[in-house]
């Protein structure tokens, strides 16, 4: 079996951050395992308090997992601050890790900042270590330092990005209206679209955490990068076709639908 480790955020209410991620993976036949950078006390409503863990720690759970375990590919989310993305930097570098995905998460579907402003050109150093950066257009346009309103301007933001010295960019449409649109810049220069239709729902709590964690896995267990980003696609889309309500706010994605649907649950 393949194995996948997550390095990000733990979300209490299970909807996004290590848990989504740790669902994804599972759900699509590899091995998960984690690193927990901070913890946040949140539910569907929002984000009440955030915890940084020290670099310390995060460094020394690196160290367990690569001194004993192969691992086949990373996703790298919600890192908060300069130190602990230096401390992720340390660690993955120690271990010449390959099919590094990182989603730079910055803010939460409720509007929370999950990124210190000061941590932005600390996350810029760590982007050349990336096989894929997975920005939607809120991260994309602080990340270029543009507007985006097209997939003109899309394209535009991912090659400002790539500048930075990741190769491989996908820019996520879902913030612009109309069509569900991603766009795939590649090392080779090609630009590749993903077509996606918009689905109406409130429930799409950790959709970001969930396509990057299916991304990864897809990487693991040996498929292209082109191809992993479309089995992600539609994976994420089938999850957000049965998200469903769990409290008052923003719902969680069906990581498990086909379990659920197997064992008649309702949800």
């Amino acid at each position: 079996m393949k194995k996948v480790l997550t390095i990000a955020g733990s979300d209490s209410c299970g909807g996004a951050g290590i848990q989504a991620d740790i669902k994804a993976m599972s759900a699509q036949g590899v091995y998960a395992m984690s690193v927990i950078t901070a913890i946040t006390a949140q539910n569907t409503c929002g984000v009440s308090d955030i915890e940084e863990l020290s670099p310390k720690i995060i460094e020394s759970q690196i160290d367990a997992i690569f001194t004993d375990i192969a691992v086949d590919a990373v996703k790298i989310g919600m890192l908060s601050s300069s130190k602990i993305i230096e401390a992720v930097k340390k660690g993955l570098k120690k271990y010449k890790v390959k099919n590094i995905v990182i989603d730079p998460v910055m803010v939460s579907k409720s509007g929370s900042h999950l990124l210190k402003k000061e941590a932005i050109e600390s996350l810029k150093t760590f982007l050349p270590m990336a096989t894929l950066l997975t920005p939607n257009i809120p991260e994309a346009e602080v990340l270029s330092e543009m507007k985006i309103e097209s997939i003109e301007d899309m394209i535009e933001a991912g090659r400002k990005i790539q500048q930075f010295g990741v190769e491989n960019v996908l820019v996520k449409g879902g913030h612009l209206e109309g069509e569900c649109i991603d766009i795939l810049l590649l090392k080779d220069n090609r630009v590749l679209k993903f077509n996606g239709k918009r689905l109406k729902t409130k429930n799409t709590h950790g959709t970001g955490c969930t396509l990057s964690s299916s991304i990864a896995t897809h990487l693991a267990k040996g498929s292209s990068l082109e191809k992993s980003v479309e089995l992600a696609k539609e994976y994420i889309t089938e999850a957000i076709s049965n998200s469903f309500s769990i409290g008052h706010g923003v719902g969680p994605t069906g990581h498990f639908i086909s379990l659920y649907k197997k064992a008649n649950m309702e949800y």
